[in-house]
């Protein structure tokens, strides 16, 4: 039976591939976001209420599907609520 004696150069060697590696595989991997999001998703997303949420379904605002009593908001309406409601500033301090 041999005997094999790992040194530390070995390991820092060993940690450095497997870091490299694993920026590889970050780096190709793009970040996915979730097409469809749950309620409490969507209250942390936007740091608004129940009832905030549910007055956006109410007045039409954001559409939802429920699916047996859960309710899904799709990502791309957030979004386009998000980016329909920007509004423009002009600075009026100091002028």
């Amino acid at each position: 039976m041999a005997i094999e004696v790992i040194t530390r150069e070995d390991l820092n060697e060993f940690r450095s591939l497997l870091l490299n590696d694993l920026k590889e595989i970050i780096q190709s991997k793009p970040q996915q976001t979730k097409q469809w999001l749950k309620s409490h998703e969507v209250r942390k997303l936007l740091n608004i209420s129940p009832g905030t949420l549910q007055n956006l379904r109410i007045n039409g605002t954001l559409t939802y599907t429920k699916v047996g009593g859960i309710m899904y908001y799709e990502n791309t309406d957030i979004e386009k609520l998000l980016n329909g409601n920007k509004v423009n500033t002009l600075p009026t301090l100091f002028k």
